[in-house]
């Protein structure tokens, strides 16, 4: 067993850190004009998911920002939500600098490093996560503390129901068994490249499944969302290709739903192979099992593949490069 599946079974222990140590942050989101998330890589996907997650009741706009500037909007008005695991990512420091300038009040999420030495010299609210995991595998602290952030900002609570998901992880051996199922399905094209497709109540989870095999399992991973997808991407399926593809579907409206049953016929011509994840209601519960499910079939590509999941050679490498330009 090794370190990354023991990671992915604190899944529920990480939950529950994040509600028991939620602080209130007494802001509402009438109180702002605009919402910016910012963070990289694994510390990054929990603003993506939390964007689609309150997409219908959240009144007013989200972006995310995975960069080192700032959209010349961001002003006194815009909250800004900064998240870096380590605390040292190089863009999310470049940020916090950038936002000091503009006015923006800021909210934190780290486990220390120069973020939390600059959000506590500034007096900011912060949300402290705890060290020790690589970033990808600690979504369920940020994403947990970005839920009930979001909630409070829109003048209700999701702990409860937090709660509840927190019990659905306390045991992952039905996860992983789906994920060892699925996994059986695509064994023999474990050197494919994976293609995600993905409707937009789930490109969000797409992106963090592609984000979990390019690092877990060194493997080439896309991602495209439809129906955007159907208007250019869909010209390359001709013949024989060397892609594994995956479809998550949410089935929120019947018209994309209608184009996965045609791109599921289309790649049948060819016997691509096609692993479907739907759901008839999708709910905060689904979105995490979902994520789970995935991130396990990520390790167990990687098992498959005999290739290092834990350490990111090529990513160390560059940060090393950059320290020294």
């Amino acid at each position: 067993m090794t370190e990354q599946h023991e990671a992915l079974r604190k899944f529920a222990y990480q939950i529950n850190y994040a509600i028991e140590n939620y602080k209130p942050h007494g802001l509402s989101a009438s109180s702002f004009s605009n919402v910016l998330i910012g963070g990289l890589g694994g510390s990054g996907i929990g603003g993506r998911l939390v964007k689609t997650i309150f997409n219908d009741e959240f009144p007013i706009p989200v972006e995310v920002v995975a960069d080192y500037t700032l959209p010349a909007y961001v002003n006194s008005q815009t909250l800004v939500i900064l998240g870096s695991y380590s605390g040292n990512t190089e863009e999310t420091l470049t940020m916090f600098e950038e936002v000091q300038k503009r006015g923006s009040q800021m909210l934190i999420l780290t486990s220390g490093g120069k973020l939390g030495e600059w959000a506590k010299s500034n007096n900011l609210t912060t949300y402290n996560l705890i060290p020790g995991f690589q970033p990808r595998m600690a979504l369920g602290f940020s994403l947990t503390y970005l839920v009930q952030i979001f909630a409070e900002l829109n003048g209700s609570s999701r702990t409860e129901e937090l709660k509840k998901i927190s019990g659905l992880f306390e045991e992952t051996g039905s996860y992983e068994a789906d994920a060892t199922e699925m996994f059986e399905q695509i064994k023999h094209k474990s050197k494919s490249k994976f293609v995600v497709l993905a409707d937009a109540a789930l490109e969000a989870v797409a992106t963090r499944f592609a984000q979990q095999i390019q690092e877990n399992a060194k493997l080439e991973c896309f991602t495209h969302t439809l129906p955007e997808h159907n208007h250019n991407v869909i010209e390359s399926y001709y013949g024989t290709l060397d892609s594994v593809f995956f479809f998550l579907n949410s089935n929120a409206n019947p018209r994309v739903a209608a184009r996965f049953e045609f791109l599921g016929n289309l790649l049948a011509v060819e016997n691509h192979k096609v692993i479907e994840l739907g759901v008839e209601n999708l709910t905060l519960a689904g979105v995490y099992q979902m994520i789970h499910r995935l991130d396990w079939l990520s390790l167990y590509v990687a098992d498959y593949r005999r290739v290092d999941s834990l350490n990111v050679p090529n990513i160390a490498s560059l940060k090393e490069f950059l320290a020294n330009v």
